[in-house]
């Protein structure tokens, strides 16, 4: 059986560096995505650079612009959906067409468990997240057809460098309020996202389509 080969972007950031770990592992070659992906020029090179496709990790991330809704600064806002939701479209529209004239693909977008419970001062956030998690599920069901699996693992709680790093986890404020807050009370590994996105990218994992999975220690459930 051949090597199947997966573009995973902004790898050096976010989830990156745990998904790339565990596909090299289980046998999948990683091509690396810049971290800096804005343009939608910048993202068809990219695509078309790669080549052959199999899996697409959609790792975005950018950190929440937090403060009372009547403070949102627009241009926040704007950075937000720049950085998250644009990108993301931008990225599945530019691997879909090889996907479909094969017939097989999967997409995976490393998204937000925020919009489904929502974070007070973190509305534009949240509203960027969750376009994010109404994209992929409209994508997904859209594409199900042709045999390409469309998920997001929508996280919160998880170990990585922008949202939970290391320095944090040592924390006594951040520890009691996690454990005020998490039914699991703890931050979980970023393993846990990186074998649930293995998951996802198996080939025989054919009947999850358009579902954004909370992984967030119950945190979202």
């Amino acid at each position: 059986m051949s090597r199947r080969t997966a573009l995973v972007t902004c790898i050096d950031s976010y989830m990156g560096p745990a998904i790339s770990e565990k596909f090299e592992e289980i046998g999948i070659d990683v091509i690396a995505g810049p971290s800096d992906l804005h343009s939608e020029a910048q993202i068809n090179k990219l695509v078309a650079d790669a080549g052959h496709i199999d899996i697409l990790v959609a790792n975005l991330a950018e950190p929440p612009m937090t403060g009372p809704v009547q403070s949102i600064d627009s241009d926040n806002w704007n950075l937000l959906f720049d950085s998250l939701v644009h990108p993301l479209m931008y990225l599945v529209r530019a691997v879909t067409p090889q996907m479909l004239e094969r017939k097989s693909g999967k997409i995976i977008a490393i998204t937000s468990a925020a919009p489904l419970r929502g974070i007070p001062n973190n509305a534009a956030y949240c509203a960027a997240r969750g376009a994010q998690n109404g994209f992929i599920k409209a994508a997904g069901l859209e594409l199900a057809r042709s045999n390409i699996q469309v998920n997001a693992i929508a996280q919160n709680y998880i170990n990585n460098s922008t949202y939970y790093p290391d320095d944090l986890l040592d924390n006594e404020k951040f520890l009691d309020h996690v454990k005020r807050n998490v039914p699991s009370n703890k931050i979980g590994a970023a393993s846990e996202t990186a074998q649930l996105a293995a998951y996802l990218s198996q080939e025989d994992c054919r009947h999850m389509v358009g579902q954004v999975i909370p992984l967030a220690g119950g945190w979202a459930t």
